[in-house]
């Protein structure tokens, strides 16, 4: 297991329709690091945006699709995707508050 600085973990939001509906319920999307755990994932988003408090972490793992170019066939990078859900007394994230 790689050794991940809670930096290294949270690579960026995802903002998709479906994501921003669930923001209602204080659940927030990410693309995260492949080999980040559900714990590293909970300690990065507390010490990145202050003031806020997890309350659960769900992981999927994402397989990289199918691409041809000519008569080359390969795969794009597979990706892990995290759903964090904070607590009712914790702050917004203010990364999605201008969407």
């Amino acid at each position: 297991m790689a050794d991940l600085k809670y930096y290294d973990i949270i690579l960026k939001p995802v903002i998709t329709e479906k994501s921003m509906n669930v923001m209602a319920e204080k659940k927030y999307t990410f693309f995260v690091h492949t080999d980040a755990t559900k714990t590293q994932i909970k300690e990065a988003v507390e010490k990145m945006f202050e003031g806020t408090k997890v309350k659960k972490v769900n992981t999927m793992n994402i397989d990289g699709k199918r691409r041809r170019r000519g008569n080359k066939v390969g795969y794009t990078a597979k990706q892990k995707k995290a759903i964090v859900q904070l607590t009712e007394d914790s702050k917004e994230i203010e990364v999605f508050a201008g969407l």
